[in-house]
């Protein structure tokens, strides 16, 4: 395995609590041979929702979960307005395909 990507929904509370839960039961499930170097990526869906009105989780408190845990990289993403799909799925390509390459060596 190569990688995880944590989705969110930006209209729905959170805590870095609820992060550290999933990210802790996924490398229990998973068991990564280097967890501790076992890449993420979050994703915040959905910002285009009603203008933002309903957003729950800030940009600011995502990004500072994510610094907090060695800079796991983060992107807010709307696939309805095609915001940063791309670059978040670019991202998990290339970490993934790094690995592979790290593994073959």
């Amino acid at each position: 395995m190569k990688g995880k990507l944590c989705i969110l929904y930006m209209g729905h509370g959170w805590s870095g609590k609820d992060l550290n839960n999933w990210r802790e039961e996924f490398l229990i499930q998973a068991s990564p041979s280097d967890p501790e170097n076992f890449s993420f990526v979050v994703i915040g869906k959905k910002i285009d929702v009603d203008g933002g009105k309903s957003r729950v989780v800030s940009e600011k408190k995502a990004r500072a979960w994510c610094a907090s845990k060695g800079n796991i990289p983060y992107y807010e993403t709307s696939a309805k307005e095609g915001t940063n799909v791309e670059d978040a799925f670019m991202c998990i390509t290339k970490d993934a395909m790094k690995s592979g390459e790290e593994e073959e060596i």
